[in-house]
C-alpha cells in the first residue's frame, strides 16, 4: 500500500530537523522521554477510522482534551514543550507533538523512526473516551484497536511495547511504579517481564 504524505516546504524541513536536534537535547536533559512518547501516542490514539475523526492533529493543546481521563498528567509535557514549540512557529503542533514522540524512542534506544511531516492543526477535540483502558480486558482492546483505529491484533502487541519507557503513577492511572527496571531504556524487557510473569503465575 502506498502512502500519499502532504508535501511541505523546504522552509519547514529545515525547521523539522533543526527542532528535532533542540527535542534530543532538551528531552535527554530533562529525561522526559516516557512522557513525550505518551504524549504522541495519546493525540495519535484517538483516531476513528468510522468518522475521520481523532488522531494525531494538534488537538492536544486543548485543555478539554488535556482534561480526558485517559490524559492525567498530560498538560506536563505540553508545558515543557511550549517554550521550545514558540521557537519554531512554522511548524504545527500536530508534527512537532509527533515529533517529540519520535525523538524520545530514538534517544533512550529505540529504533531510528522515518518522520513525514505535514499534519495540519484541527481545532475540535475528538471526543472522551476512545483511548484504551487499562482496567478493561482484551475485547476492549480489539475495540479500541481493530474496530475503531483500523489496527490489527499485531498491531496492539507492537504498541504495547512502549510501555517498556516510562512508569505509572497513582494520581494519573491508579497505578503505581515502573514497567522495567530502566523505565529510560527502550528495549523488549516489557516483553520478557511480561513472558517471564506470565508463566510464572501459571
Amino acid at each position: 500500500m502506498v502512502k500519499n504524505y502532504p508535501k511541505v516546504s523546504d522552509e519547514y524541513l529545515k525547521a523539522v530537523q533543526k527542532a528535532k536536534r533542540k527535542l534530543r537535547g532538551f528531552i535527554a536533559e530533562k529525561h522526559c522521554a516516557p512522557l513525550m512518547l505518551r504524549l504522541g501516542w495519546h493525540s495519535a490514539g484517538t483516531y476513528d477510522q468510522a468518522t475521520k475523526t481523532g488522531g494525531p492533529f494538534g488537538t492536544m493543546r486543548f485543555k478539554a482534551e488535556q482534561g480526558h481521563e485517559a490524559n492525567n498528567g498530560i498538560e506536563i509535557a505540553i508545558k515543557l514543550l511550549e517554550p521550545l514549540k514558540q521557537q519554531f512557529p512554522i511548524l504545527t503542533h500536530a508534527d512537532f507533538y509527533q515529533l517529540a514522540g519520535v525523538v524520545a524512542v530514538e534517544i533512550t534506544g529505540g529504533p531510528e523512526i522515518q518522520f513525514n511531516p505535514g499534519r495540519p492543526d484541527k481545532d475540535e477535540a475528538p471526543k472522551e473516551g476512545r483511548l484504551p483502558d487499562a482496567k478493561k480486558g482484551c475485547d476492549h482492546l480489539r475495540d479500541v484497536f481493530v474496530k475503531q483505529m483500523g489496527l490489527t491484533d499485531k498491531d496492539i502487541v507492537v504498541l504495547s511495547g512502549g510501555h517498556t519507557l516510562g512508569r505509572c503513577h497513582m494520581e494519573r492511572s491508579g497505578f503505581d511504579g515502573p514497567w522495567t527496571a530502566n523505565p529510560l531504556i527502550f528495549d523488549n524487557t516489557f516483553f520478557t517481564y511480561d513472558l517471564y510473569y506470565s508463566l510464572t503465575i501459571d
